[in-house]
């Protein structure tokens, strides 16, 4: 038989090496939750577990680690369910101003196609008081009057071109002539006098 004595300091030993291995490894589980708390990373069993470089089944055996990752995993979800309920309250309103912009649009385009609609209501008007003054003899008589119209501009313009060119022509002779009796009254002014 084995001296019980001499087994109790090893026991105890061993003992006071799991505990502290325990808490070096609940305290690298706070560590690590506090880590994922901070980058603001998801808190779950799997990323405590691999963050603190402990074994799942430690988190759900451990009561103190389980307690902590439960209380990390459900302020995680309320702050989650925060920020989701900011976020749609954000989306909420962003809706809300568009759609009053959009009423607002709305009624600005209404007040110009009112608008429009009543311009274009007096141009057709004017149109058909402009049809109704106008039988077709009398539009057919203005065809005819417009073409006479054209036919007499084209007269006049091809007359006022051959007037230019007589104009043209006959300055052209009037220097001549002018230059013409200047020579002669340069021959006068250079004859003897008979007298």
């Amino acid at each position: 038989m084995k001296n019980p004595t001499a087994s109790e300091p090893r026991t105890t030993a061993a003992l006071a090496a799991r505990r502290r291995k325990t808490e070096t490894a609940l305290e690298r589980v706070h560590q690590a939750i506090a880590r994922l708390r901070r980058e603001k990373a998801q808190v779950s069993v799997a990323a405590v577990a691999r963050r603190a470089d402990v074994s799942r089944t430690f988190l759900y055996n451990n009561a103190e680690a389980r307690a902590a990752v439960a209380a990390a995993m459900a302020e995680a979800g309320e702050r989650r369910t925060q920020i989701l309920a900011e976020e749609d309250e954000k989306r909420e309103a962003t809706w809300r101003e568009r759609a009053l912009n959009a009423e607002e649009a709305l009624k600005v385009a209404h007040v110009e196609i009112l608008a429009q609609r009543i311009r274009i209501g007096e141009l057709l008007g004017q149109i058909r008081d402009l049809e109704t003054e106008w039988t077709e003899g009398a539009a057919q008589r203005i065809a005819t009057e417009n073409s006479t119209l054209k036919q007499r501009v084209r007269q006049l313009t091809a007359d006022n071109r051959t007037l230019d060119e007589r104009l043209k022509a006959a300055r052209a002779n009037l220097r001549f002539q002018d230059r013409r009796v200047a020579d002669l009254e340069a021959r006068i002014a250079d004859l003897p006098d008979s007298t």
